[in-house]
């Protein structure tokens, strides 16, 4: 039965905030159905759960408010980012990455990240300190890259389990295997367990702060030009992202919890989209089919990791 124009209108306008296509279906997307083995996670991996669940929409809100406090990141997207003129294409840029990483073969994945780092390549410039100091970054930087990588491991795993549950393996499993990724950007040693993860974003404490470009970009965070069709169901997102934050964070950011049950409605609000965007992305559909393809060229049908064929 078709849906309703309205319900059809807000799908579709989704799904260009997140792969860049009405359809959900880009050529990045279908690329997933071409490769030659499973990618660097596969069929059970904890990343597949945590990545495959519709409260990663939450995660990337969690994620990029998180990495507006390092004043080095804030100074590379205010500097150079589009974010103002083409959110939506950075936001489908960021997600094309994430979904590559987690489900692409390994030449793909291996070759989005080369393409992000050859983009962070030109991201260069002066920051003042809070000391005033004037003081020189790259976005390839160890640092910024350390951040980046573990505010976005952070979110994933803490939005997974405040609206999915916890992951099958433990949130130490997902991060461990979480940490190719971070291998695969040029990061030295990235964190292995929910502990070092923890202890490596509070190290950054010292340095991180709120001045009038965070404030700038909370502030587009919290509004962003997405229509009438989603802007209400994405204010409730966003509150769920903010009340999701840990104290400290949340306080360094100058936001405060929500007085309404934004955890319960956010909840609410990922069942509808989930609903409304169907139990399987396009993204895993077209992984299936690789799989399924791979499995049937072996004996007995199993996979590379002797894992059963799963995908039928």
């Amino acid at each position: 039965m078709p849906r309703p124009v309205p319900l059809e209108r807000a799908r579709g306008r989704i799904l260009v905030m997140f792969s860049g296509d009405p359809q959900g279906t880009p050529d990045w997307v279908r690329a997933l159905e071409t490769g030659d083995d499973e990618g660097w996670f596969g069929p059970g991996s904890a990343v597949w759960e945590v990545h495959s669940g519709i409260p990663t929409v939450v995660a990337g809100i969690r994620a990029l408010l998180m990495q507006t406090l390092h004043p080095g990141a804030m100074a590379g997207v205010h500097d150079h980012s589009r974010y103002r003129e083409d959110p939506l294409g950075r936001l489908a840029g960021t997600v094309r990455w994430v979904l590559t990483t987690t489900f692409a073969d390994r030449a793909q994945a291996e070759a989005a990240c080369a393409w992000v780092t050859r983009l962070h390549g030109t991201v260069r410039g002066t920051y003042a300190s809070a000391d005033g100091s004037t003081v020189a970054y790259s976005a390839d930087d160890a640092d910024l890259i350390g951040w980046v990588h573990c505010v976005f491991a952070d979110a994933f795993i803490g939005s997974h389990e405040t609206w999915g549950g916890p992951v099958a393996g433990g949130s130490d499993q997902y991060v461990r295997e979480w940490a190719r990724a971070g291998e695969l950007m040029g990061m030295v040693d990235p964190p292995r367990s929910r502990a070092e993860l923890d202890a490596a974003i509070a190290s950054f404490l010292p340095v991180l702060r709120r001045d009038e470009r965070v404030e700038e970009a909370v502030r587009w965070l919290r509004r962003p030009p997405l229509g009438r069709g989603v802007g209400p169901a994405y204010r409730i997102l966003f509150a769920g992202a903010v009340a999701s934050l840990p104290d400290t964070y949340r306080e360094l950011l100058g936001l405060r919890r929500p007085r309404w049950p934004a955890i319960a409605l956010t909840g609410l609000a990922l069942r509808w989209m989930r609903m409304l965007l169907g139990s399987e992305s396009s993204s895993l559909h077209y992984t299936r089919r690789r799989l399924a393809r791979l499995a049937a060229a072996r004996p007995g049908g199993v996979t590379s990791t002797g894992t059963a064929d799963r995908v039928a």
